[in-house]
This record gives structure tokens, C-alpha cells and sequence, in this order.
């Protein structure tokens, strides 16, 4: 069974982190009312949480020791979450 497209519904989903699901409910509810403009609003709120941001100041790895530095950073980091498995 389908759960029902309500703001309610998506309000729970925004609670939760669950932003795309929340996304997608206020997106059909909005094409049911396009005129609402909560239902808009929210959904340029989610829009913007969706989208991937890049920091200003990031700049790629250009050399292979960058690129090596940095994976082991992120490797490094993934370990300290997962408590080093």
C-alpha cells in the first residue's frame, strides 16, 4: 500500500532527514495545486538541500600525490566513522 501525498506526511519526512522522499511528496502535491505557494516554497527549500554544494574554496587535486593525499584523508575519515573496522 502507497502511503498518502500530504505536507504531513513530508513534514514527518523532513523530520527524519529523509529530504528526497519529502521532495517527491510536495512535487505531486504541487502538481495537484501548482498555485500553493507553501507547496512551492517548500519545495525550493528541498531543491536546495538536494542539490550537492561545493565549497568556494575547493579546488581539485591537480598532481597524483594531491589526489593520493586527499583519498587517504577520506579513507582515513570513513574508517573513523565506521570505528575502524
Amino acid at each position: 500500500m502507497e502511503p498518502m501525498a500530504t505536507k504531513t506526511l513530508a513534514e514527518i519526512y523532513i523530520q527524519q532527514g529523509h529530504f528526497q522522499e519529502a521532495y517527491e511528496i510536495y512535487k505531486a502535491l504541487a502538481e495537484k495545486d501548482p498555485h500553493d505557494r507553501e507547496i512551492k516554497n517548500r519545495l525550493k527549500e528541498l531543491a536546495d538541500k538536494l542539490r550537492p554544494s561545493v565549497p568556494l574554496s575547493y579546488r581539485p587535486p591537480r598532481s597524483r600525490a594531491e589526489k593520493i593525499h586527499l583519498l587517504e584523508r577520506w579513507l582515513t575519515h570513513i574508517r573513523g566513522r565506521r570505528g575502524g573496522q
